[in-house]
């Protein structure tokens, strides 16, 4: 059974594309935590309601216009690390359900942990 997202199938899989092409932009390590949430959210929002569905569709458009702006604005200015992203309004944060503050929480961790780019260990095992 076709859930509410069915009549706009062209629409979703052109935006969940444009997604996927615009966290090329993105560090690497934000690319890779990018892409797993948003096939996640797609996959979980199959099935929602048409209300929920149209709210869906319009702040991922959002995110996507954000990103190609924010994309655009690192391209022209190599010298400064651009930001990306936007800061959550209490406006929004307050709309959200508790398990979508829970995924915002978890998503947070991720993001913010530090990358371990070598491996240290106890060299003493090797000395003679």
């Amino acid at each position: 059974m076709p859930g509410p997202l069915a009549p706009h199938v062209s629409r979703v899989r052109a935006l969940y594309r444009r997604i996927l092409l615009l966290h090329r932009a993105l560090p690497l390590e934000l690319k890779a935590l990018g892409d797993e949430y948003v096939k996640e959210e797609f996959r979980r929002h199959r099935s929602v309601g048409p209300a929920d569905a149209q709210r869906f569709l319009r702040e991922w458009e959002i995110y996507a216009e954000t990103l190609w702006q924010q994309a655009n604005k690192d391209r022209q200015n190599s010298r400064k690390k651009t930001c990306f992203g936007i800061p959550l309004t209490e406006e929004k944060l307050n709309d959200f359900h508790n398990e979508q503050i829970r995924q915002l929480q978890e998503l947070m961790q991720e993001a913010t942990k530090p990358n371990k780019q070598f491996n240290i260990s106890d060299d003493s095992e090797y000395k003679n």
